[in-house]
């Protein structure tokens, strides 16, 4: 099933699954520090064919899965099925719901698409050649942001991407999502949110953050019980 989501109204966190027939596991531990460290796990989608043709993406939704993505989503399906995972969040391009949907159903979850989660929008750059992409229109060059406000024409920002995955990330750590007692959340989304999810929870402001390159199909895990208090600030 696959749910979409109104920003700023996310639905309440799901009790941590149980896969049918499996065996119940023991009652939640009564120690605080072992409830309240909540975790997410980082999932880039897998391969698509414009990844192939080597095409930049952006927010385009006309890619899908190859062969071998699909493989990826399964891949990350038998790494994660075992978790204590109570949510599942995508972007809501194809691309990221392919790849999110074959783990939430193995943990008897929805998708939960929120289009925070997309990928940076390149406006009229969406369907040509990535690497012929200036640094002038994207900002980065090699593993560094050089210019967070840098734009194409029609595009966004790596600073507006910055502040749009940030109000994603501020309503699932809100206090009355009870992320702290639902175990596990997954998101599954684009290489650029990541990279600023994980800038973002860790208080690296966008002109300091890196651009690590992030596989098909990775798998990151990210602890928040020191990334909450980092967060960047307006």
């Amino acid at each position: 099933m696959i749910l979409s989501t109104t920003p700023g109204t996310l639905p309440p966190l799901a009790p941590t699954a149980r896969r049918p027939g499996a065996a119940a596991e023991p009652a939640a531990p009564t120690d605080p520090a072992a409830v309240t460290t909540p975790v997410l796990w980082l999932v880039r989608h897998g391969e698509s064919t414009w990844n192939v043709l080597g095409l930049a993406q952006g927010q385009s939704d006309q890619a899908r899965l190859t062969g071998l993505g699909v493989r990826q989503a399964w891949y990350v399906t038998d790494q994660l099925r075992g978790r204590r995972i109570g949510a599942v969040y995508a972007s809501d391009l194809r691309r990221a719901v392919a790849t999110a949907a074959p783990l939430a159903a193995a943990l008897g979850l929805e998708v939960r698409c929120d289009p925070r989660l997309r990928e940076r929008c390149l406006g009229v750059l969406e369907g040509t050649a990535s690497a012929a992409v200036p640094p002038a229109l994207s900002g980065v060059a090699g593993d560094r942001v050089l210019d967070p406000d840098a734009r194409p024409p029609d595009g966004e920002s790596l600073r507006a991407m910055y502040w749009r995955v940030a109000a994603f990330a501020d309503d699932l750590l809100a206090p009355s999502r009870s992320i702290r007692t639902a175990g596990e959340v997954a998101v599954v989304a684009h290489g650029g949110t990541l990279r600023l999810l994980t800038a973002y929870l860790r208080g690296v402001p966008v002109e300091r953050m890196s651009w690590e390159p992030i596989g098909n199909g990775c798998v990151v895990r990210l602890p928040l019980h020191h990334a909450c208090s980092g967060k960047e600030t307006r």
